[in-house]
């Protein structure tokens, strides 16, 4: 970015198409939502002379202070009319608004363009592991991801492995790719030990605990940690919190045939403000995703001082750094003797802690947003150097 459009706030009307943001409490308001949310939250803060509109859909509450919200009576939690409104009716609501450039935050944006265009690409999973997804939801990442990675003005991605994935797989050249990480909110810390263990009476958990927080989908490698957990006889409970994604069938049927009934709890989807509460009771995180764009969860359990067992895989190593133990998410053996040998370590869990504290205090959403600005201000003042 230009040295002297950082000194001199540049003016412009931004929006921010935040349509997957859900009323309903269930998976869809995991990952990419609660990157909406953040966005909603702190960009305000940074956008010196910036205006911010946000387009959301029906049922969405709350006021959101510092933008001008522009509803919708189409519901952003029904995929075909999600749709409808990305490619058809956001493009002349950009126009009429006279808007600037539009944040897309969810890898596709409108193929119509109606203004100079940001996108987010948080992954490219649908296209490295498409055995995962339903076929429809497939198709259209597949098509309109790439083209609006290849048309977007900056493509924002979550993580350097992403920025790889897009310059190999997408051919975007590197030079319109900015790497900007997610964040953590102030929510996810230690909390006092009275209110953590008055938590586990209230939900009947037992004082020691192995917790993965991920939607129950084949990308997150369940049936392989079960499997490990099986292996290891001293292991304690293993929740699993999480709502049912898709194709999660495997899940159910790889714990009744181990017999792990009475060894897995499974609570289902749980809401952001309980999170803290899970990750702080627990003993141990774990976190064996074959792919993820950034991995949330498990800089959250690093931010809460919950010593965690990590994917090796994809853009985890460069979340966690060296704040937790890193495991081929491959190898069903190897994430046993990881948890046999971690479990009974009081030394190494009070040294990760302490790692993990530090390591996620590098991650706060304000960093995010005034990353985020900034890359809507080189897009804005390179559109003002062309007009």
């Amino acid at each position: 970015m230009d040295k002297n459009s950082a000194r001199c706030p540049l003016r412009g009307h931004v929006a921010l198409n935040a349509f997957l943001l859900s009323p309903r409490a269930g998976y869809r308001n995991a990952g990419v939502s609660q990157y909406i949310q953040a966005l909603l939250r702190t960009l305000p803060a940074a956008r010196h002379d910036l205006q911010l509109s946000a387009y959301i859909g029906a049922g969405v509450a709350g006021d959101f202070p510092g933008w001008q919200v522009r509803r919708s009576r189409l519901p952003g939690d029904r995929p075909p009319l999600r749709i409808l409104w990305e490619q058809l009716l956001q493009p002349a609501a950009l126009r009429r608004a006279g808007v600037d450039l539009v944040h897309a935050p969810v890898n596709v944006g409108p193929l119509v363009r109606a203004c100079p265009m940001v996108v987010t690409v948080h992954d490219l999973s649908f296209l490295l592991y498409p055995e995962t997804f339903q076929p429809a939801q497939r198709l259209y990442q597949r098509t309109l991801a790439r083209r609006t990675a290849q048309r977007a003005e900056r493509v924002i991605a979550v993580s350097e492995s992403t920025r790889r994935d897009l310059v190999r797989h997408f051919g975007v050249p590197a030079e319109r790719i900015t790497v900007v990480p997610n964040g953590v909110d102030a929510a996810f810390r230690p909390l006092p030990a009275a209110e953590v263990a008055a938590f586990r009476r209230e939900r009947g958990l037992p004082e020691r605990f192995l917790l993965c927080v991920a939607t129950l989908e084949p990308r997150k490698n369940l049936p392989r940690l079960l499997e490990a957990v099986a292996r290891v006889p001293e292991a304690p409970l293993l929740v699993l919190c999480g709502g049912k994604g898709w194709y999660y069938d495997t899940i159910f049927a790889t714990i009744e045939r181990l017999g792990l009934q009475r060894r897995v709890h499974l609570p289902g989807f749980i809401p952001a403000a309980e999170l803290p509460l899970w990750y702080n009771a627990a003993t141990w995180f774990v976190y064996p995703s074959l792919y993820e764009g950034f991995g949330l969860p498990a800089l959250q359990a690093l931010a809460c001082g919950t010593p965690a067992i990590v994917s090796h895989a994809s853009s985890l190593p460069e979340v966690v750094g060296d704040a937790a133990i890193l495991v081929d998410p491959l190898d069903v053996e190897a994430m046993a003797a990881a948890l046999a040998q971690a479990l009974p370590d009081g030394a190494l869990a009070g040294s990760l802690r302490e790692a993990g504290l530090a390591r996620a205090a590098q991650f706060p959403w304000s960093r995010t947003a005034e990353e985020t600005v900034a890359v809507y201000r080189a897009v804005l003042s390179r559109e003002v150097g062309r007009a």
